[in-house]
């Protein structure tokens, strides 16, 4: 691990969300593939929006990456809460993902403030 951003608790945390994902989708029926794409595409969208971040030169241009990446985090809470009502996901799985969700999204928060001092 050498680049910056490889070196953040919350990119390493939205990389194996990113993997739960993909994992997750590989056992729900491809009728729902509107659902599984755009899950999927959300949750890579939290890594990559970090690591665009920090590639950034402009402290403004950074924080509005990792604004990004929490808007993605939170896109995910919808999608999953569907495939829950339609019984594609239990109840637990869920609520894990849900607070992972959480959890990086506080992380983001963090990292924005981080950029106002």
């Amino acid at each position: 691990m050498g680049l910056l951003f490889e070196k953040l608790d919350v990119y390493q945390r939205a990389l194996d969300f990113s993997e739960n994902i993909e994992t997750l989708c590989e056992n729900i029926p491809r009728g729902k593939f509107h659902l599984i794409d755009q899950v999927r595409r959300a949750s890579l969208s939290i890594s990559l929006n970090i690591a665009e971040g920090t590639g950034r030169w402009h402290r403004k241009d950074k924080k509005q990456f990792y604004l990004i990446a929490r808007g993605s985090a939170y896109e995910c809470i919808p999608i999953l809460d569907l495939l829950r009502r339609k019984k594609l996901i239990d109840e637990q799985i869920f609520t894990d993902l849900k607070n992972e969700v959480e959890t990086m999204a506080k992380m983001l928060t963090k990292l924005v403030q981080s950029m106002d001092k």
